[in-house]
Formats: C-alpha cells, sequence, structure tokens
C-alpha cells in the first residue's frame, strides 16, 4: 500500500457535484493498493495512522496523535499513486492493484481504521472533487512494502 497522509483543518469529497463525506480537524488520506498487499500491510497501516504523532500539542510541539486530538479520518482511493513515469511522458499505472482486489482492500482498511478512529470515505473508482485546508502543511507518505522486509 502506498498512502499519503496529509494533516487538515477539514477536507471533503464531492461525487457528481454532491458532498460526499467531509471531516474537521484529522487526516486526509490518499490510499493506493497493489495486488502484492496482504492483511500485514492494512494492520501496519492502520498501527501507524492511528498512533502517527503529527499534531501539536500545548507546546507547539507534534506530540498527538489524530486519536489523541479525537480527530477523524477521510480516506480516499487514489490508484495515481502507483504512477510509473520512467519511460515517455504517458505514465503507466501496471503496479495498481487489479480493481477487485484492490476495492476489497481498500473497503477492508476503512473498516479497520473506523474501528480506531472515525473513518469517512469517498468511492472506490469514482471521479472525485476533494478540497481541504491544510493544518501546517504536514505530508506523510507511508509505503508497506518497507515494512514487508
Amino acid at each position: 500500500m502506498k498512502i499519503v497522509i496529509q494533516r487538515v483543518k477539514e477536507a471533503s469529497v464531492k461525487i457528481e457535484n454532491k458532498i460526499r463525506n467531509q471531516i474537521t480537524s484529522g487526516l486526509l488520506l490518499l490510499v493506493a493498493v497493489e495486488d502484492a498487499d496482504t492483511d500485514f500491510d492494512l494492520d501496519y497501516a492502520v498501527r501507524k495512522i492511528s498512533k502517527m504523532r503529527i499534531f501539536s500539542d500545548e507546546n507547539g510541539k507534534m506530540n498527538l496523535s489524530v486519536q489523541d486530538i479525537s480527530g477523524e479520518v477521510l480516506s480516499i482511493s487514489q490508484f495515481t499513486l502507483y504512477a510509473d513515469i520512467r519511460k515517455g511522458t504517458r505514465p503507466s499505472f501496471s503496479q495498481a492493484g487489479n480493481p477487485a482486489y484492490a476495492e476489497a482492500m481498500y473497503l477492508k482498511f476503512n473498516e479497520k481504521l473506523n474501528q480506531i478512529v472515525p473513518t469517512k470515505a469517498g468511492e472506490f473508482g469514482a471521479d472525485m472533487e476533494i478540497s481541504l485546508i491544510n493544518d501546517g502543511p504536514v505530508t506523510i507518505i507511508i509505503d508497506t512494502k518497507s515494512a514487508r522486509k
């Protein structure tokens, strides 16, 4: 899995000009799945995301997790994180997971994360408009492939 984590003051996702979901104070996740991902990847990502101390405490230090601030998560499927642009100028997405497998893993990821942190989502495969107000900005990237080694 590849996940881009953005600390936000607010974020929303629209589908066909209608707000599908929105959060205040929390994390916006862009989530991509590859066919090699397993439950290990899901569990690793959920643990890291829910416990990552990237919110400021009373002294201004990044010392609090999304759980500590009673924040929320907005999770968006984003297969384009697997874009390969080494050849030519048109990206290849051959590393992205088979859509049926990727969707099942994405939904399972959201369910597991929601057991720990209130998690809302976009719609897998939909054309979505994402809006956000950065908090920081703070952006972190997780690639679970390195944790599998």
